[in-house]
């Protein structure tokens, strides 16, 4: 059994006080606490995905029955493997999923400890009330669609712990003596509460979670939206359809400031402050989508030599991107193409100044005139960006995916996340930019099919070989992005590398790299050069932790944004206070 909580058997010797004293010792059937994080899986339930290794004889009933003592089902390992069900190759990576709680509300405030409970032969309601002593109409309250009389299936039972507002379980497997302890935390307990300050994890709990993970566990339920995606539109862009949508855009995230956002100058993450600049002079922190302005076809044309080559900057998603001054101030126009009527909601990729619908959609954004971070890593002709430099650029990039990902309505998907598309301002803060690949999806769709765009190199296998999408391709692809910045090397190697290195991806080369009986030493290698001995190895070692999380081949098995937005948080925190290694 593997979970992504447990580092060694002192961690279960902490959770059995009193039943276990030995971490090399466990009596038969003794039940034991096993911590492990309650996920949202797919958007659709709470549970967590363990990967269990087969052993010969192993079929999905066994496995079900045996070594999970019930906690999961033959019709969950079907659905989250592609085995034959009564030929499992020995060895193979088998994924158990696993039912968890984080409570009810509604029912009760005063409870904070859930119990998944596989119910045996005498467990009727009140056999379980008396052994348990909880309230049978308690426990008939937390689990409304149990039938207690058939003494089978799951049930969450009720413990009190932890504060209020914080939920978290302990799941018992009481036939074979295994009890899998849960931990889940609302959502709303990580956010900032009225005069109090973030709650942060500690160092030691940074790559513990992979949804919502912050040391303890925060767990989401994505509800189902009843306004569908936006058709697309292969004609041309009526005028008035361009602004009712531009109107709903406006309305949407008229609280937000997108200067700031996309630079990561909020205090914590999921919160960010508005800053009420208006206007359009030099120098302004930020203009809301609620003020932005309506320029004219006329003053874009001039300003751009009529949409010159020489003016021409860029050809990102879906559309053309060119320079101009206007009204003093360096931007950047894209001109969308009239296949985006679907997807230009997204194309907030910096500061939006204003736009423009007379026949085609234009976007009039703020320029960035000090390059991305493709050209400083790979390119020449720059100084190379020191350790802490690149953590914070790390923070910036996933704050503003983390936006698009959790506090937009609806949601959003990046979809051609990379280094080049992040780029750096005069302060050498990251900015994610080119949305123009970004698919509109509803809250409640946790994947689906699409035409494939994107970088190669950034693709994680689901959306190369079968085009699914969901957000964590983009995690997938933040994930590479993170090697990146601490190995200078291009996502697909060239052939400037060396020979054995020119056969892998730099995927392959970390995971390779963690795998070491030494891995410091093996990350070593990789760092980039260009720092010297300036960086601290630890800082290292854990963002690629963090990466390897994030390029998981299991999309399931990938932390969300918010959760690597509190890593990369805690470790950026801690490197500002450690000396560096040298």
């Amino acid at each position: 059994m593997h979970s992504n909580v447990l580092t060694n058997s002192n961690d279960i010797v902490s959770y059995n006080k009193g039943k276990i004293f030995n971490g090399d010792v466990l009596l038969s059937l003794t039940r034991t606490n096993v911590p492990f994080p309650c996920d949202c899986i797919g958007g659709e339930f709470l549970g967590h995905v363990f990967q269990y290794s087969a052993v010969a004889g192993d079929t999905y009933d066994t496995i079900a029955m045996k070594s999970y003592s019930n906690l999961t089902t033959v019709e969950f390992l079907k659905r989250f493997n592609s085995y034959d069900p009564n030929h499992i190759p020995v060895n193979a990576k088998v994924n158990v999923t696993v039912n968890c709680s984080c409570g009810n509300s509604l029912v009760s405030k005063d409870y904070g400890l859930f119990t998944t409970y596989p119910l045996r032969p005498g467990n009727n309601l009140q056999e379980l009330s008396k052994e348990t002593n909880i309230d049978a109409k308690l426990l008939q309250s937390y689990n409304p669609d149990v039938n207690f009389s058939q003494e089978s299936g799951i049930v969450f039972i009720p413990g009190r712990g932890l504060a209020r507002g914080a939920a978290v379980g302990i799941s018992i497997a009481a036939t074979c003596g295994l009890v899998l302890l849960i931990i889940c935390i609302y959502d709303r307990y990580f956010r900032k509460k009225e005069g109090e300050k973030l709650k942060l994890p500690t160092e030691d709990s940074i790559g513990l979670s992979t949804e919502d993970g912050t040391g303890m566990f925060s767990c989401r339920i994505f509800l189902p939206r009843h306004n569908p995606p936006l058709p697309r539109n292969m004609g041309e862009f009526p005028s008035t359809f361009l602004e009712s949508k531009f109107n709903s855009l406006r309305n949407m995230i008229k609280l937000a400031d997108f200067s700031s956002l996309f630079r990561g100058e909020g205090s914590r993450s999921g919160e960010y402050e508005t800053s009420g600049s208006s206007g359009h002079a030099v120098g302004l922190t930020g203009i809301m989508v609620a003020k932005s302005l309506e320029f004219s076809y006329q003053e874009l044309a001039k300003a751009t030599n009529n949409f010159s080559l020489d003016n021409k900057i860029g050809q990102g998603g879906f559309g053309t991107v060119y320079y101009a001054e206007l009204r003093g101030e360096k931007t950047a126009i894209k001109k969308m193409d009239v296949q985006a009527s679907s997807e230009f909601l997204a194309e907030l990729k910096v500061r939006l100044i204003g736009y423009c619908v007379e026949g085609s959609l234009f976007l009039v954004y703020e320029y960035i005139d000090n390059g991305n971070l493709g050209q400083y890593l790979h390119g020449k002709g720059r100084d190379p960006l020191p350790w802490s430099t690149r953590l914070q650029i790390a923070l910036d990039a996933a704050r503003g995916l983390e936006y698009i990902h959790e506090h937009t309505v609806p949601l959003y998907i990046h979809r051609d996340v990379k280094s080049a598309n992040i780029l750096i301002d005069k302060n050498l803060r990251g900015k994610v930019a080119d949305f123009g690949l970004t698919k509109l999806i509803e809250v409640g769709n946790s994947s689906f099919h699409t035409r494939l765009v994107g970088t190669f190199g950034y693709m994680p296998p689901e959306y190369a070989q079968y085009g699914d999408i969901s957000s964590k391709i983009d995690v997938y692809a933040f994930g590479v992005v993170l090697y990146e910045l601490i190995s200078a090397k291009s996502a697909i190697l060239k052939t400037g590398e060396t020979v054995s290195e020119s056969k892998k991806g730099l995927v392959t080369l970390f995971e390779d790299a963690l795998n070491q009986i030494n891995p410091l030493e093996a990350l070593r290698k990789l760092v980039d050069p260009r720092l010297g001995d300036n960086y601290p190895i630890e800082s290292v070692l854990k963002i690629s932790q963090v990466g390897r999380a994030c390029t998981r081949d299991n999309p399931l098995l990938r932390p969300n944004m918010k959760s690597i937005v509190v890593a990369l948080m805690t470790l950026s925190s801690s490197n500002s206070h450690k000396s560096t290694l040298r």
